[in-house]
């Protein structure tokens, strides 16, 4: 699940990632990285997802306990990774070896959700503010789970929507998804499953290179509001 932006722990769109993973009392881990583990972000996660409704953990890198990170991931229902910095998200997986531990938990049926940073960091490119607030640079070499782009913020951030078009057009970045912050994709294996929102009006979008420059086309996107 990738998706564009994240309001806060009682976010619809949780209650939607929880049910894919199948299970009546889920395994969740967050993975604040790309945030620095914030204090303060953990105990709300911990908070939200409190036993014994939940089996809650955390993968911590800056104070890093776990030895392990491929075995302590495969054992997750589902993995959180929040927004932050991407290019600092990806540096640091790569050096203590989470990229792989997330491929491997992936390819598991593990199920892999994240906003802003955490919901790009899954596909080949996408944009970020990572050298500066207010920036909507281009960011290659992450992971590539997912073919193509990904935007996030897309109705919120001015600068996301009309620099992701730029970057698409001149081929500065592949093909690709862009989300309103309260939308997100849901992607199986390579391929887009389904879009869904929760917020009136919130779309997600390809945004695909062409003759004249790019064209941007709504994709179908299913309302969680009208579900609750």
């Amino acid at each position: 699940m990738a998706m564009g932006g994240f309001g806060g722990w009682t976010d619809p769109v949780l209650g939607f990632v929880l049910d894919l993973a199948g299970v009546p009392r889920p395994r969740v881990c967050v993975v604040p990285t790309a945030s620095g583990d914030p204090v303060g972000g953990i105990e709300a996660f911990r908070d939200a997802f409190a036993p014994p409704s939940f089996r809650p953990s955390v993968l911590e890198l800056f104070d890093r306990e776990v030895a392990d990170p491929a075995a302590f991931l495969a054992e997750q229902d589902v993995v959180l990774v929040p927004g932050g910095n991407t290019a600092n998200l990806v540096a640091i997986w790569r050096r203590h070896g989470v990229d792989r531990a997330m491929r491997s938990a992936w390819e598991a049926g593990v199920v892999l959700a994240g906003w802003s940073a955490g919901g790009a960091c899954w596909f080949e490119a996408c944009t970020t503010d990572s050298w500066g607030r207010g920036r909507a640079d281009p960011l290659e070499d992450l992971l590539a789970f997912v073919p193509g782009s990904f935007c996030p913020h897309y109705d919120v951030e001015p600068e996301r929507r009309p620099r992701y078009r730029e970057l698409v057009a001149a081929g500065s970045l592949p093909d690709g998804i862009a989300c309103d912050d309260a939308a997100a994709v849901h992607i199986v294996g390579e391929e887009l499953h389904e879009a869904v929102a929760w917020s009136e009006g919130a779309r997600a979008w390809s945004v695909r290179r062409s003759a004249d420059g790019v064209v941007e086309t709504p994709i179908p996107t299913r309302s969680l509001l009208a579900e609750r």
